[in-house]
C-alpha cells in the first residue's frame, strides 16, 4: 500500500477496481456499494482510515442527475454535487492530517489516496490543489521508510508548483518542510537546512515570524543540527520555539477568560498533537542538558499545561502545571510565571472536583 500509484488508473477491461491498490477487485462495500475491493485486508484498512467517514456521502454523490425534469433542476443538483465533493475532498484531507499528526503512516495512505483521486477528478490533474495530497503521501511514505516512494510524490508536488505561477506561501512552506523532512531522513542534512530555512521564509511571510507555524521549521532545524552534533545552535533555536509557544499559549488562555470561548476552539485533535509532540521534545532536551535551566523547563512544562487545558483535558494540564510548579520553586524572579501556574492548577483542579 505504500507504492506509489496513479490513482485514475483503469486497465482495458478491468470495471471493478480495489479502491487502495487499482487491482482487480472482488469485494465491495455493503453500504455504500460503490467502492470495491480487491482482498478484506486492504477494505479494512480503507475503513479505517476514511471510509467509515464518507461511505454515505459516497452514496449521495453517485446518485444520477433526474431524468425528464427543468434544466434549473439538473443545473442544481450539479451544483448540489460538486459541493458534496469538495466536502469529500476536505474531510479526506483533515483525516489524512490527522492520521499524519498521530503519527499513525499506514492510515494516512488510504485517505490521501481519496484526497488525491477526488481532486484529480474536480480540478484535473495538473491542479495545485493536488499539492496537499501529494505532500501527505509523501509524509507517510517517509515515516514508513519508503523513501524513494515519497521521493517520487515530492517530485510530483514539485513539477505542479513549479507550473503554478503565484503560488500561494502556504503551498511553498508545506512542500519545503517535507522537502526537509524528506533530506533528514536520508541523511542529506544541508539539503535539509536549506529547505527548513525556505519553509521559515515562506511562513513568516503568511503568519509572522514569531507564529507557531512558522516554528516548526525551526523545530525542525533544530532537531537537524542535533543530528551534526551541534547543541548549541539547537538549543538556541529549541528556546525561541518554546517562547512563541508560550506566549501564544498565554494569549489564547487570556482570550478565553475575558470573552468566555469554549476551549475546544483553540485547537483541533491534530494541531494539539503536534504542539504536545513538539512541547515535550524540547522538554525532554532541557533536562538531558548538561546546564540545566529550570525556568525554561518551568516555561514548558507552563505550556503544556496550558495547552491540555485548552483541549480540555484536565488531568493532563493538572500534571504538567504541578510539575511546572514544582520546577519554578526557589526562582524569585518568576513571580508572574508563579502566579499564572497557580491560576491554571486551580482552574484544573476545580474541573475535576
Amino acid at each position: 500500500m505504500s507504492a506509489t500509484i496513479n490513482p485514475l488508473a483503469n486497465p482495458k477491461g478491468v470495471k471493478k477496481l480495489c479502491e487502495l491498490c487499482q487491482k482487480p477487485a472482488t469485494l465491495r462495500c455493503t453500504k455504500c456499494r460503490v467502492t470495491f475491493y480487491c482482498d478484506p485486508d486492504h477494505q479494512h484498512a480503507d475503513w479505517t482510515s476514511i471510509h467509515e467517514k464518507v461511505c454515505l456521502l459516497l452514496v449521495s454523490i453517485h446518485i444520477p442527475a433526474p431524468l425528464h425534469t427543468l434544466q434549473a433542476d439538473r443545473d442544481h443538483h450539479h451544483t448540489e454535487t460538486l459541493k458534496k465533493k469538495e466536502q469529500l475532498i476536505e474531510i479526506a484531507h483533515l483525516e489524512a492530517q490527522r492520521w499524519v499528526s498521530k503519527r499513525r503512516f499506514q492510515n494516512v495512505l488510504p485517505a490521501a489516496l481519496l484526497h488525491l483521486r477526488w481532486a484529480m477528478r474536480l480540478y484535473g490533474s495538473c491542479a495545485v490543489q493536488l499539492v496537499p495530497a501529494y505532500l501527505q503521501l509523501a509524509q507517510a511514505n517517509i515515516g514508513l521508510g519508503s523513501l524513494s516512494q515519497a521521493h517520487e510524490y515530492l517530485s510530483k508536488a514539485e513539477w505542479t508548483v513549479m507550473k503554478t505561477p503565484g503560488c500561494s506561501h502556504i503551498v511553498l512552506h508545506q512542500l519545503h518542510r517535507t522537502l526537509g523532512r524528506l533530506h533528514t531522513a536520508t541523511g542529506e542534512y544541508t539539503s535539509a537546512l536549506s529547505h527548513f530555512a525556505n519553509d521559515v521564509y515562506y511562513a513568516s511571510e503568511m503568519f509572522g515570524l514569531v507564529s507557531t507555524v512558522t516554528c516548526g521549521g525551526y523545530f525542525l532545524m533544530a532537531d537537524v543540527f542535533l543530528k551534526q552534533n551541534k547543541p548549541d545552535i539547537a538549543c538556541s533555536l529549541f528556546t525561541e520555539v518554546a517562547s512563541s509557544w508560550h506566549t501564544h499559549l498565554c494569549m489564547l488562555m487570556e482570550g478565553i477568560s475575558q470573552s468566555g470561548t469554549q476551549a475546544e476552539e483553540c485547537f483541533d485533535e491534530s494541531q494539539c498533537v503536534e504542539a504536545d509532540q513538539i512541547l515535550r521534545c524540547i522538554l525532554e532536551f532541557e533536562e538531558q542538558c548538561v546546564k540545566p535551566r529550570p525556568s525554561q523547563s518551568a516555561m514548558l512544562a507552563h505550556s503544556l499545561a496550558m495547552l491540555w487545558l485548552l483541549s480540555n483535558n484536565y488531568t493532563k494540564a493538572l500534571e504538567y502545571g504541578k510539575k511546572a510548579q514544582v520546577l519554578i520553586q526557589g526562582l524569585s524572579e518568576q513571580n508572574s510565571l508563579k502566579e499564572s501556574i497557580q491560576n491554571l492548577l486551580q482552574h484544573a483542579e476545580k474541573h475535576l472536583q
